[in-house]
């Protein structure tokens, strides 16, 4: 049995596991080509570091997210007692709705969170625009965009502060981590001694994620993630469980601790390939993309020309939630990759009901009715990609 994961991480080697003397944060630094970075336990952490930082300089208290994203970055807003304010998106797209972004910017909005999502690199230009206006903080979320650029630049070193994921399958992983990254010498040390006062070393979560990388490094290969993978996935759909299904069956509990040595090893020694990894990933994307995009119905997000993002998986937009549901009751329980990366707009997850302002927001729920994704895993031959063509084409003339 074979199963392909639903996005192109970067696959550990045994010699990734040999302790040796690299430095995560110097490698990253250098790979990134920006001043330093800060290690943390997620992506999640980083951003209640950032928040928790921002706040002690303001009396602000209203965070705008989009619509659209990973609990976790609301649940991070509400971790710091501070409001999250949700902004629809652009009609077929994950980036703001800029009149409606405008509207929610006002004397009281501390932070904007700019979201490049999937890989693929936001617009800019509008949050940045108004953060100058009011004097609000942007904060990155390029939680899967680790090697991507807008306007040249790495992404997360645009806006006041950014964050990158090594969660399970991004493109590097220590199982759990996170990258936090600013272009502000001053605001990089107030980060640092944040995490020091917030995030002490705990040997309790160290071992276990020690533990649990380990369980990555043996299982994340075609023939180990029927077991780690696919048969929760399919318990889960079998039950019902969508939001179980995708993994977004978050709490408020955030963990906040510091990242061990020996975690940090693995993610150097890993780092030396993934330069290859993302040149791979993006070849691959190129030569699937026109395929994807001759398919009549059916929206591949893409890139702006400022922006050049990472290729973990394909963000498909069927014509309507019939094709998209008809196109996944064929192929989730395929073993070839294809899943969805949320299953709501925020404001429909049970946990963040009530909890949340401005939940008028059609776009994202249209959005995230629509969208179902495909691996861009190497593992993914030719034969299958075809076999999920074929029923995407096939789903996309369902009638609305």
């Amino acid at each position: 049995m074979r199963e392909i994961p639903p996005t192109a991480g970067l696959p550990l080697q045994w010699r990734d596991l040999l302790p040796v003397g690299r430095v995560l944060e110097h490698d990253l630094a250098d790979f990134l080509q920006v001043p330093a970075v800060q290690i943390t336990c997620s992506g999640t952490a980083a951003q209640v570091i950032t928040l928790r930082t921002i706040q002690q300089q303001s009396k602000r208290r209203k965070v705008i997210l989009p619509a659209f994203t990973c609990p976790l970055v609301a649940l991070a807003v509400l971790h710091c007692g501070l409001e999250p304010v949700l902004c629809d998106l652009a009609p077929g797209h994950f980036d703001y709705d800029p009149v409606q972004l405008s509207e929610l910017c006002d004397d009281d909005t501390l932070a904007v969170v700019a979201t490049h999502l999937g890989g693929r690199v936001a617009n800019l230009d509008v949050i940045l625009q108004l953060a100058s206006d009011y004097g609000i903080w942007v904060i990155e979320d390029a939680a899967q965009s680790l090697g991507a650029t807008w306007e040249g630049q790495p992404v997360g070193m645009i806006g006041d502060a950014g964050f990158y994921s090594m969660a399970v399958g991004k493109g590097l992983t220590t199982y759990e981590g996170g990258i936090l990254l600013t272009r502000d010498d001053t605001l990089r040390a107030q980060l640092q001694a944040t995490a020091a006062d917030i995030a002490p070393f705990k040997w309790g979560w160290e071992l276990m994620r020690s533990v649990e990388l380990l369980g990555y490094a043996a299982l994340y290969q075609p023939w180990g993630l029927p077991l780690a993978y696919g048969l929760p996935l399919r318990r889960a759909l079998k039950q019902g469980h969508l939001i179980e299904a995708v993994g977004d069956d978050f709490s408020d509990d955030i963990p906040l601790h510091q990242v061990g040595l020996w975690r940090k090893a693995v993610g150097a020694n890993a780092l030396e390939r993934l330069p290859d990894f993302i040149q791979n990933t993006t070849a691959r994307a190129a030569e699937r993309l026109p395929r994807l995009a001759a398919i009549p119905g059916p929206q591949v997000l893409t890139d702006t020309p400022s922006g050049r993002g990472t290729w973990p998986f394909f963000m498909v937009l069927m014509p309507s939630a019939a094709a998209r549901d008809a196109a996944l009751a064929k192929l989730w329980e395929s073993g070839l990759g294809v899943s969805r990366l949320y299953i709501h707009a925020l404001p429909d997850y049970p946990y963040l009901q009530g909890r949340l302002t401005n939940t008028d927001t059609p776009n994202a729920r249209d959005f995230a009715s629509r969208m179902l994704t495909i691996s861009n895993s190497l593992w993914l031959d030719d034969d299958a990609f075809a076999r999920i063509l074929s029923e995407i084409e096939i789903s996309a003339r369902q009638p609305a």
